[in-house]
């Protein structure tokens, strides 16, 4: 399998460096029920604002619910499903605009979800597992088809599952699997005490 470790300029977590985003998924190994409930315990206990949880995820396991998978399926765009129609679990990640507390708008409620979705993926990486979230899906198609109310924002679609070998892939995706992983350096986008100045 194609192994991309993250180049970085000081030593992090291998859980961390070894996490990405591959489009190869094993269509014939499915995500263990057990695996599944891991991933989401750990985005249950992500940091959020007022310990609010404001994160909702959809999970459709082809092996258990097919219905709901092809669902979850039919709200990527033409593009993402050339590839995820390979996972065995789709989610959808989403937010929900006010705090449970008193009603009001939580201005956070989209930044905990993300640390909510970064904890899962993080989770996949430790078992083994790989996780590709996308943003190219129909987020008021899957409002409606998931029937979310009217105060929970669609966020992201993932697709969960094993690495395969590239080879799975249509040649439009092959030289992105292949390609090296780049980042942005630290100075470019993380300021010492204002904008502008680079952290070194």
């Amino acid at each position: 399998m194609q192994q991309k470790p993250a180049t970085t300029c000081v030593k992090i977590h291998d859980i961390i460096a070894n996490r990405w985003s591959p489009r190869a998924i094993n269509p014939d190994k499915p995500v263990s029920h057990g695996d599944l409930l891991a991933l989401l315990e750990a985005a249950r206990w992500a940091p959020s604002c007022f310990n609010d949880q404001p994160w909702r995820f959809i999970v459709c396991d082809k092996s258990t619910d097919v219905a709901s998978w092809e669902t979850a399926l039919d709200t990527l765009v033409e593009k993402n499903r050339l590839w995820a129609k390979n996972a065995p679990v789709l989610m959808l990640a989403a937010a929900m605009a006010n705090f449970t507390h008193n009603g009001k708008p939580n201005r956070s409620a989209q930044y905990d979800t993300g640390a909510a979705s970064t904890s899962l993926c993080l989770q996949a990486t430790a078992l083994g597992l790989v996780v590709h979230q996308m943003g190219g899906f129909d987020a008021e198609k899957a409002h409606s088809v998931f029937g979310l109310p009217d105060d929970c924002t669609p966020m992201a679609m993932m697709a969960v599952g094993y690495q395969a070998e590239v080879d799975i892939l249509d040649e439009d995706f092959k030289a992105a699997e292949l390609g090296e992983r780049v980042r942005a350096s630290l100075d470019q986008r993380f300021y010492a005490g204002k904008w502008g100045v680079g952290i070194e």
